[in-house]
């Protein structure tokens, strides 16, 4: 498994730097817009807790590496209640018609987010504990990746507004943070795995595709970020990024 994790960490050094991180870290651009995308997450926050929930948990188990995956589920099934509680924070929680709101979410602006959930359930369905295992370690560092760059903005709008971001702010990332630092014991027995062949070249496989479809992603959060006012996320696509940053 030694191998597996380094792969993923050498992916994550190459993921930071995708486009969207540097757009975040821009304290040009007013940090409400920074996370302007927020809506468009939804379909991936939303199905992971279920992922949690209903894929990757597998009880009871006698397997060492599905205990570890167990409490992997039982630390992150519950984080979109937070992300819910951000929107309404955000500003973004408007009275759309129920229509509008499916079209948002199953149109091709939110496609990437969609695809990460289908490759992450087509990846995780029925797989072995060490398949399963290594999704978890991608999402982990993908999602520090996010979080770390996430939560200096969170702290910028809680000096604007009084008001604390739980899913995008410091409360998610130091949770995050806190649970790696609580099972060194886990941590350990996944460095020492022993995988056979099959089981490497699976596990390799699902870290290159799901790095991939997460890449996408931030390419298409990117762009709906420069292209929808944190005003009116919902409105038609624009070119928004000059104005702003002239102003």
């Amino acid at each position: 498994m030694e191998e597996v994790l380094a792969l993923i960490e050498k992916k994550k050094q190459e993921f930071a730097k995708s486009g969207l991180f540097e757009f975040m870290r821009d304290t040009s651009i007013d940090p409400r817009q920074r996370l302007a995308f927020a809506p468009c997450v939804s379909p991936f926050v939303m199905s992971f807790g279920e992922f949690n929930k209903y894929v990757f948990r597998e009880e009871p188990t006698n397997d060492p590496i599905q205990v570890i995956v167990n409490n992997h589920t039982y630390e992150d099934d519950h984080h979109w209640l937070w992300f819910l509680e951000d929107l309404e924070t955000l500003g973004i929680n408007k009275a759309v018609k129920f229509s509008d709101a499916l079209n948002f979410l199953w149109n091709e602006e939110t496609k990437a987010s969609r695809w990460v959930s289908h490759q992450i359930f087509r990846s995780a369905f029925g797989a072995s504990p060490i398949a399963k295992l290594a999704i978890l370690e991608v999402i982990e560092a993908t999602g520090n990746v996010f979080l770390s760059t996430a939560a200096p903005i969170a702290e910028e709008l809680r000096t604007i507004t009084q008001k604390e971001l739980l899913y995008f702010g410091c409360f998610h990332l130091e949770v995050e943070n806190n649970h790696s630092k609580d099972l060194p014991q886990q941590r350990r027995l996944s460095e020492t795995i022993q995988l056979t062949i099959e089981s490497r070249q699976e596990a390799f496989e699902v870290v290159e595709n799901l790095f991939e479809a997460f890449t996408k992603l931030t390419a298409e959060l990117l762009v709906y970020a420069k292209t929808h006012s944190f005003e009116q996320p919902f409105a038609k696509p624009r070119d928004i990024l000059q104005p702003l940053k002239a102003a």
